[in-house]
């Protein structure tokens, strides 16, 4: 199992969106990212500065192959499609990231 964690902005005029959005997250979307060995996922929000860190364990072999896969849905793009324009990605993100991947520096169970 692997611990990933990533952080983008949310754009505060879409703060309530997003929420109302993701407290119904369209069944489809679930499973896919349940049939991409994603478990345990979590999204937080610090406001005031608008924040969202996102957090999951990947209990695949493949995480390229299973992102790829994710990629490839319709039903998945089309979510994408709906919660981008309420993201705002950091400056600082390397080439091909939207949400910025995040170092682990500390676990403790």
């Amino acid at each position: 199992m692997q611990r990933m964690g990533m952080v983008i902005g949310l754009n505060a005029e879409k703060v309530a969106e997003y929420k109302e959005l993701h407290a119904n997250v369209w069944p489809q979307i679930l499973a896919m990212i349940s049939a991409c060995n994603i478990t345990n996922y979590s999204i937080f929000l610090k406001e005031p500065e608008n924040l969202l860190f996102g957090y999951w364990e990947y209990t695949g072999t493949d995480f390229d192959a299973d992102a790829a896969k994710m990629a490839a849905d319709p039903e998945t793009r089309r979510w994408w499609d709906v919660c981008m324009p309420c993201q705002k990605p950091l400056d600082t993100r390397k080439d091909g990231e939207w949400w910025s991947m995040m170092e682990e520096v500390f676990h403790h169970d």
